[in-house]
C-alpha cells in the first residue's frame, strides 16, 4: 500500500478509455449507516431514470462501506484508484472521511465529489474537490438570523465535537450575536456514542429561550428522545436547529416530541416544486422509504458527473472533470443550484422550516426561503 500512495501509482484514466468508473464510498454500517443506505440510493436512482449511458461512455457505480472510519475511507480510495481505476471518488458521509481522501485526490488528479460531509473547509484541501451537499455555516447563519428576529434572545448551543459541529456552533454565534442575541452557554458533545442527556440537563439548568443543535445525520433520533425525556419543552425551552438533526429519514422514528421544531436546511421531502415531486414518487417507489438530503446530495453529485461528461464531449481526464464542472447549475429536487466556480462549493436556498404533521407522517414544511446562498465563511474571507 506505501507504493500505491507514490504519485507513480496514481495512473490517469486514459481519454479513450470507454468506460466512466464512479467509486461511492459510504457508511453502510455503523452509526451512520442511514447515511450510506440513502446517498447509494439517490446515486441508482439517478442512474434509473438518466440511463448509464453518457457522451458516449458507459457509467459504472462501485459501492463500497468504509464503516465509517477515514483510515478504511482512505484504504478504500487507494484500491479505488489503484485497482478500479476509477475516474470520480464520491460520496464522504462525514468530514474526517472526506479529509482522508483530499491527498489521495490530488495525487491521483481525479475529482472528489463530496455528496454528504458539510465542514466549511473540506473544498480548500485539494483544487480536485466538489461539493453537491452543503456547508454548516450556510445551513447555521440562517437559522441564527431568524432567531433572533422571532424573539429569542438568549440560546445555549450544543454540537457534536467535530469539524461541522465547531462549524455550526461559531457560525450561529456569530450571526446571532450580531443580530442582537446572546449565546449563554457552549456545549460539545462526543462523536462517538453519544450521550446527549447530562448536556441537555446543563441546558434545562441555564433556562435559555432556545437551544441550537447540531448532531449528524443518522443521530438526531437519539437526541431527540432525551430532549423529550429531560422535559425542555415543558420548562419553556425552543429547540431550534439545523436540518440533520429533523432528518427526513428518521423523523417519523422520532414522534410527537419533534412538532414544531423549527430548522433550517437546503432540502425537505416535502419542497413544492415538480422535479422534487417526481424525484421523491421515484424514491419511494424504488426503495419504500423517503428521501433526505443525503439522497439528493448523492442524486445531485451523479447529475455532476453525466453534465460534465457532456461538457467534455466523454472526456474523463481529472482536470478536464474539474474545469468543466466548475460553474455549472441545474434545478435540483432542492431548487436551483450552482457550482461556484471559485469554491467548487454548492451555492444553493436554504430554507426555514417547522416539523409539522401532513397526512399522519411528519414533514419539514417550509415557509420563508433565503435565494442562492454562498458558503459565508468564504465569502467573510472574499471581503
Amino acid at each position: 500500500m506505501a507504493a500505491a500512495v507514490a504519485m507513480g501509482a496514481f495512473a490517469t484514466p486514459a481519454f479513450a478509455q470507454e468506460v466512466v468508473k464512479i467509486g461511492l464510498i459510504q457508511p453502510m454500517t455503523g452509526p451512520s449507516a442511514s447515511t450510506g443506505k440513502q446517498a447509494e440510493a439517490g446515486a441508482k436512482l439517478w442512474m434509473q431514470l438518466h440511463g448509464d449511458t453518457v457522451a458516449g461512455k458507459k457509467i459504472q457505480l462501485i459501492v463500497k462501506d468504509d464503516t465509517g472510519a477515514p483510515d478504511v475511507t482512505k484504504r478504500i480510495a487507494q484500491e479505488l484508484v489503484v485497482n478500479d481505476k476509477v475516474n470520480v471518488l464520491m460520496g464522504f458521509g462525514l468530514t474526517p472521511l472526506a479529509l482522508a481522501v483530499a491527498p489521495i485526490a490530488t495525487q491521483a488528479k481525479i475529482p472528489e465529489i463530496v455528496t454528504s460531509a458539510a465542514t466549511a473547509i473540506i473544498t480548500e484541501q485539494s483544487p480536485f474537490i466538489v461539493r453537491t451537499s452543503f456547508t454548516l455555516p450556510q445551513a447555521t447563519v440562517p437559522m441564527a438570523q431568524w432567531a433572533a428576529k422571532n424573539g429569542i434572545k438568549k440560546v445555549v448551543t450544543l454540537v457534536s465535537d467535530y469539524g461541522p459541529g465547531i462549524d455550526a456552533e461559531k457560525a450561529f454565534k456569530e450571526a446571532f450575536s450580531a443580530n442582537g442575541g446572546e449565546v449563554v452557554s457552549e456545549l460539545r458533545v462526543p462523536l462517538r456514542n453519544p450521550d446527549f442527556a447530562p448536556f441537555l440537563q446543563r441546558v434545562k439548568d441555564a433556562g435559555p429561550d432556545a437551544v441550537f443543535v447540531f448532531v449528524p445525520s443518522g443521530f438526531g433520533s437519539a437526541f431527540m428522545k432525551q430532549f423529550a425525556e429531560r422535559g425542555l419543552t415543558q420548562a419553556g425551552i425552543k429547540l431550534i436547529a439545523t436540518g440533520d438533526v429533523t432528518d427526513d429519514d428518521l423523523l417519523n422514528e422520532m414522534g410527537d416530541a419533534a412538532l414544531g421544531v423549527v430548522n433550517t436546511h437546503h432540502y425537505s421531502a416535502s419542497h413544492n416544486s415538480p422535479e422534487n415531486k417526481e424525484f421523491v414518487e421515484a424514491f419511494k417507489k424504488a426503495n419504500n422509504f423517503r428521501p433526505n438530503f443525503m439522497a439528493v446530495g448523492a442524486y445531485d453529485g451523479m447529475q455532476l458527473v453525466y453534465k460534465a461528461l457532456d461538457k467534455t464531449k466523454g472526456n474523463a481526464d481529472g482536470q478536464a472533470l474539474i474545469d468543466a464542472m466548475k460553474g455549472l447549475s441545474w434545478t435540483s429536487p432542492r431548487g436551483p443550484v450552482q457550482i461556484d466556480p471559485e469554491t467548487r462549493d454548492i451555492i444553493q436556498n436554504i430554507y426555514v422550516r417547522k416539523v409539522e404533521k401532513v397526512n399522519g407522517e411528519l414533514y419539514n414544511q417550509e415557509f420563508a426561503t433565503i435565494e442562492m446562498v454562498k458558503d459565508p465563511v468564504k465569502a467573510a474571507k472574499k471581503k
